[in-house]
């Protein structure tokens, strides 16, 4: 097994030489912990170093005008964090600890010899990052034209399925990890709208919860109500180039 987190979630995607995984290691050499509700980077601040979560769950999110939190994405195993920093003097987003977590922080400059090094590689992490927009997109879209139940739902699919890129043993069940009040700030809803949703979609025999963790009972219909697109599944990397 590669021992990059990173390289873990790439090797399950194409099959990465020698040379390219230990590079990819050199990224994760500095592990740090931090406990929930610490915060990586802030918005509107200088941050210089760019991020692997090798344990835990994290979020990235914007303060709205009046005060409110938009979250904008969860982070898990195996996920290159705070890229967006990268290509602006300060950083556009605040990226906070949901769980006990660990990461490795890296530099722009080591980034930038990866990049030199290893063209695949460079070319991957673009095409993940497009996966992400994508993904963005769809929430965007969703916030805007879909109901609160398509919303929840929408999420505890991704959730899922992003946990089973870095771990093929997620199936059905998932410790969901989240409150309510964190669902709604993805979402665009209030704790109580989201309860409701929850309860509904158990109601309909979608989902169970059960002890923080929160089991898919019917997928397909799950997918169906959400109007869900699994947007990490189906990938062309044909053209990438060739590894070194």
């Amino acid at each position: 097994m590669p021992a990059s987190c990173f390289a873990d979630v790439l090797a399950a995607r194409v099959g990465l030489t020698p040379a390219e995984i230990d590079a990819l290691s050199r990224l994760e050499d500095r592990p740090r912990e931090f406990r929930r509700g610490a915060l990586l980077q802030r918005e509107n601040e200088r941050g210089t170093d760019l991020y692997i979560v090798r344990r835990g769950m994290l979020m990235s999110y914007v303060l709205l005008d009046d005060g409110s939190r938009q979250i904008l994405r969860f982070h898990f195993r195996g996920d290159m964090i705070g890229v967006p920093g990268m290509i602006y003097g300060t950083s556009p987003e605040t990226i906070a600890a949901l769980t006990d977590c660990e990461v490795c922080p890296f530099d722009r400059a080591a980034l930038s010899r990866l990049f030199e090094e290893h063209p695949r590689i460079a070319a991957l992490i673009l095409a993940f990052n497009q996966v992400e927009r994508v993904a963005l997109t769809d929430r965007l879209a969703a916030l805007g034209r879909t109901s609160a139940k398509a919303r929840v739902a929408a999420l505890v699919l991704d959730m899922r399925n992003r946990l089973r890129s870095s771990d093929p043993s997620v199936v059905d069940s998932y410790p969901l990890g989240l409150t309510q009040e964190e669902i709604g700030d993805a979402t665009g809803l209030t704790a109580v709208h989201v309860n409701r949703m929850l309860r509904q979609l158990e109601e309909d025999g979608l989902i169970a919860r059960e002890a923080g963790r929160l089991t898919i009972r019917d997928e397909r219909a799950l997918a169906r109500a959400a109007n869900y697109v699994d947007r990490y599944a189906g990938l062309d990397l044909s053209w990438l180039p060739a590894g070194r």
